[in-house]
């Protein structure tokens, strides 16, 4: 990610996208940049990262990878430090990475240490990301967090099944509401959560196309400034906590 020189590409807004390689994370990416952002591609695998922003922006002038395991502190702490050097600003954050779909797992009989991997990931990471990247977000115009949730996170409809997944993106949604509690004033940063819905990813496993989904978290993530905080959506639509 080279230093820009000042006006032309550091003027753009600037979008972070974790687990930017691949399904939601990606399309979210390539709909960001479509839409004039600058957008730094977070991947665990780095090698994997370039492959991905290779491909939706072969000239590198708006969609740069870097090397971004939420769930390791130095890795989030060095990312956020070279987003201050060589961009300077931070508009938007999409917590998109999220592991551990436990589908074959329940509550009663849970491997606990399963659920704390799955935390560390989903929820942890996402809040020491915000925090990291939180210094530029709040000197941002148009400050926006988009917390990727789902439907499986939502209380109103739990009864069983996927433990990890479910308990991880429950506690995501706290988050999201306690962030949009605490961020508000005069640079008010607009927080939300949203469920892209059952998209054919490799997680997903079926579902309706990725673009569709991937549509409503870059919605919140391009909301105007009187756009709605503290919310959990789908397709721009509430859906019930």
């Amino acid at each position: 990610m080279a230093k820009q020189p000042d006006g032309g590409a550091r003027e753009l807004p600037v979008a972070v996208v974790t687990g930017g390689n691949r399904g939601i994370g990606y399309e979210v990416v390539r709909q960001l940049a479509q839409r004039g952002h600058r957008v730094v591609l977070g991947s665990r695998d780095l090698a994997k990262g370039e492959a991905a922003a290779a491909r939706l922006d072969p000239r590198g002038s708006r969609v740069t990878a870097v090397q971004l395991d939420v769930a390791d502190d130095a890795s989030v702490a060095a990312m956020a430090d070279r987003v201050t050097r060589e961009l300077g600003r931070a508009d938007v954050l999409v917590n998109n990475a999220a592991i551990l779909y436990d589908t074959w797992a329940q509550a009663r009989t849970a491997d606990l240490d399963e659920v704390r991997r799955a935390l560390e990931t989903n929820l942890f990471g996402a809040w020491r990301t915000t925090q990291a990247l939180l210094p530029l977000l709040r000197r941002s115009p148009h400050p926006r967090v988009v917390n990727v949730s789902s439907e499986a996170g939502a209380l109103n409809w739990m009864s069983g099944g996927t433990p990890a997944y479910s308990v991880s993106k429950a506690a995501l949604n706290a988050l999201t509401r306690l962030l949009s509690g605490e961020l508000g004033g005069r640079h008010r940063v607009l927080v939300n959560s949203v469920c892209p819905g059952w998209t054919a990813t490799d997680m997903g496993g079926g579902g309706r196309p990725v673009p569709e989904g991937a549509a409503g978290v870059v919605w919140a993530a391009t909301l105007p400034d009187d756009g709605p905080t503290g919310g959990f959506f789908r397709d721009g639509k509430p859906v019930a906590w």
